[in-house]
């Protein structure tokens, strides 16, 4: 069935829903669960007259956004575990969330990519994107979606 099965996880309730299927699936299939969070990069704006932070305060931020994400990851493997599937935890930082989860499933060799999809509809997802069309529409891998 699945060998290898990357949960990419934002760390909400609805993320967690996806990880608990994802990790009963590879239970069921007796898979490896890669548990992904794409950290973000502090934005920074070079535009005269926006608001200054000091690179030592961007790097603190960044690191407490790095520090939540693999206790997120973290949290998916001992789950994992708990229910007896191997699981490796892993972040990674980027801006670009979607090419980041396709870029990690690669490289971790994995059969099936599992994420949750907020169901934002409308202008609200136009303004917002949706990371999880990019990625169903981009990944040669497959992609199980739930909500």
């Amino acid at each position: 069935m699945f060998n290898r099965i990357l949960i990419a996880t934002d760390g909400s309730e609805l993320s967690q829903k996806a990880a608990d299927s994802g990790i009963e699936l590879a239970k069921l299939s007796g898979g490896h669960v890669v548990a992904l969070q794409v950290v973000p990069r502090y934005p920074v704006s070079y535009f005269e007259g926006g608001a200054t932070v000091s690179m030592e305060e961007i790097a603190r931020i960044e690191k407490e956004w790095a520090d939540i994400g693999q206790a997120t990851v973290d949290k998916i493997k001992a789950q994992a575990a708990a229910k007896g599937v191997q699981a490796t935890a892993v972040t990674t930082h980027s801006d670009l969330i979607a090419e980041a989860i396709i870029t990690a499933a690669k490289k971790h060799d994995c059969d099936l990519i599992v994420m949750a999809s907020h169901g934002r509809r409308g202008i609200k997802r136009m303004l917002l994107g949706s990371e999880t069309t990019h990625v169903l529409t981009h990944s040669e891998i497959p992609v199980m979606v739930l909500r």
